[in-house]
């Protein structure tokens, strides 16, 4: 059977239509810890062994790698593990000791941007007699890893912008994008942006959202991917199931952590492809409003100034991709 949507469903829901397996491999090219912490939650009584693929040629950043430990310590049916050679394979098992059960292999990583926007990805059934040579392949990657927890754990460097720094786009080389939170009058909007919750919209109190101009997709290729659907016409956008809208994992440099949403689209196609326009957060666009706001000092019916982000130190958010779908968001104030 072929599966390309509510990936996250399928394979957080598949231990129970395999009730004799008592452990979980999953090995994929890339992980993100919302979905490992997922998993742990919904499987608690069976052992999981997730495997990050390729870290054993891109390394992993430190926010994703402090991520994935606190996941390891908070779960004791959970084993992180780091293959030492590149492994670029999204595979599922479902085993009873040594045995597999069950099996699922295809495109999709076991992150959020893997798993839960439709029609992005696939994952498809492994037939019984491909088991035992799934089973080799799977003990041999197994074999050539690392716990998340070794000491020898090895980093690739997450780029800061210098926060004294006059360019607005300070370290474009390194692919970190300085998104302004003020608006072309150089003011902060009072309805929309981080006051977007004050406007007289359809929106609930704290919502917020970060501006994604056409301008940064230019000069960031790689950051803000295009929208799944090519064009403005999207038959598959009736309801939550299959709209457009890809949801991410947002670290901050705080440690906070939470699911974003990039959402919207430009007004204008680039290149023919259709882009987002702006960040917010999933399941509510509260999460974020809420969270800025508590960072600022001031509470929910306070409408934001230009003011307010002086006194705290800054009028922009660094933002950064420290793995596949997964943002690192700098608003630390040096």
């Amino acid at each position: 059977m072929l599966y390309y949507k509510d990936l996250d469903k399928t394979v957080l829901g598949m231990q129970h239509d395999t009730a004799s397996s008592n452990n979980i491999i999953i090995v994929s090219g890339y992980v993100g810890y919302q979905t490992i912490k997922m998993l742990c939650e919904q499987c608690s009584d069976v052992h999981i062994t997730v495997v990050y693929g390729m870290y054993g040629s891109e390394r992993i950043s430190q926010p994703l790698h402090q991520a994935l430990m606190e996941v390891q310590k908070l779960y004791s049916n959970i084993a992180i593990l780091y293959s030492t050679i590149p492994v670029h394979s999204k595979i599922y098992t479902w085993n009873c000791d040594a045995k597999i059960e069950k099996a699922l292999v295809g495109s999709a990583n076991f992150s959020i941007s893997g798993m839960m926007n439709d029609y992005k990805e696939v994952l498809s059934d492994v037939e019984q007699d491909t088991f035992s040579t799934l089973k080799e392949y799977c003990d041999y990657v197994l074999s050539r890893a690392i716990s998340c927890n070794d000491a020898e754990v090895k980093f690739k460097k997450v780029f800061k912008a210098p926060g004294r720094c006059k360019s607005a786009q300070p370290l474009l080389a390194k692919n970190v994008c300085r998104a302004t939170l003020l608006n072309k009058n150089g003011l902060v909007s009072k309805k929309s942006g981080l006051n977007w919750g004050l406007s007289k919209g359809h929106v609930a109190e704290g919502d917020a959202y970060i501006r994604i101009t056409s301008n940064y997709i230019k000069l960031f290729p790689s950051l803000f991917p295009p929208k799944k659907y090519v064009g403005m016409d999207n038959p598959q956008s009736k309801g939550r199931k299959n709209r457009e809208n890809d949801e991410v994992e947002l670290i901050w440099d705080d440690g906070e952590k939470m699911i974003g949403l990039l959402e919207g689209q430009q007004t204008k196609t680039i290149n023919g492809l259709v882009f987002p326009k702006q960040l917010s957060t999933s399941p509510s666009k509260s999460i974020l409003g809420i969270y800025l706001r508590k960072r600022l000092g001031v509470d929910l019916n306070h409408t934001i100034t230009k003011t307010d982000l002086l006194r705290y130190g800054r009028t922009s958010i660094d933002i950064s991709l420290v793995g596949e779908g997964i943002y690192y968001l700098d608003f630390s104030v040096k």
